[in-house]
């Protein structure tokens, strides 16, 4: 019998980052997308693994303030970054404007595709992008809703735009 060799420790890389205004000092593997970390290694599921190829927009979160599909990127290129997933935005008690809004407008149906929803609105608003309703299906054509919820997503949003209560992510959460 031939004898059995130890395999190699797979390589790890150290990484510090924000999330939802805590910091995170990890060790982590290099193949880690940002989406698998948040929701396997740190249990913040509420960003939700879609198509797992930026497609559909489940797994939205905001990096320094900018809408990004966390499926796409490497935990690894995110030292020092400041990220929020839908965790961050707001508690039951003191939901964020965006949150208070879906609920109002019933702007989801199953509620799978809704923390991202609620990321990319956020973000597009925090982007200085939404002045239409034109405007607001466009930006948010990269979130897919099986359920069809569109009209009332965008009533969401435009509601919050003119309450003029955006705030800046992960202001509510305060």
């Amino acid at each position: 019998m031939a004898p059995v060799t130890a395999r190699p420790a797979l390589p790890t890389l150290p990484v510090t980052l924000t999330i939802n205004a805590k910091a995170y000092c990890l060790d982590i593997f290099p193949w880690t997308t940002l989406l698998d970390l948040l929701r396997n290694d740190l249990k913040l599921t509420g960003t939700k693994k879609g198509c797992d190829h930026g497609q559909c927009g489940a797994c939205t979160v905001l990096i320094d303030g900018a809408r990004v599909n966390s499926c796409l990127k490497l935990a690894v290129t995110l030292d020092d970054a400041d990220i929020t997933t839908v965790e961050g935005l707001g508690t039951p008690d003191k939901m964020h404007p965006m949150q208070q809004a879906f609920v109002d407008h019933d702007a989801f149906q199953c509620g799978y595709c809704t923390p991202g929803q609620i990321c990319s609105a956020i973000g597009l608003m925090t982007e200085g992008h939404a002045h239409s309703r034109e405007e607001i299906r466009e930006l948010m054509s990269g979130n897919l809703c099986r359920c069809g919820a569109y009209t009332n997503i965008a009533d969401a949003i435009e509601d919050v735009i003119a309450q003029d209560s955006v705030q800046s992510y992960g202001e509510a959460a305060e």
